[in-house]
């Protein structure tokens, strides 16, 4: 039990030493997050749209 008490220790004082990011900058890894997303799952649509229209033409 002591151990477990020692490790929740542990945690919170190297919680206080974690560099927390300012509104500011949460904000734009947000919107370069969601970006980036974005692009990609209209970019693999795109490429998923080809292939099947690809497959579909060699089968015909």
């Amino acid at each position: 039990m002591q151990r477990i008490i020692k490790f929740f220790g542990d945690v919170g004082r190297e919680m206080r030493k974690v560099s927390w990011p300012k509104r500011k900058e949460l904000t734009n890894y947000t919107i370069t997050v969601i970006t980036t997303v974005a692009f990609f799952a209209v970019f693999f649509a795109i490429l998923d749209l080809g292939i099947s229209k690809l497959i579909r033409f060699i089968l015909e």
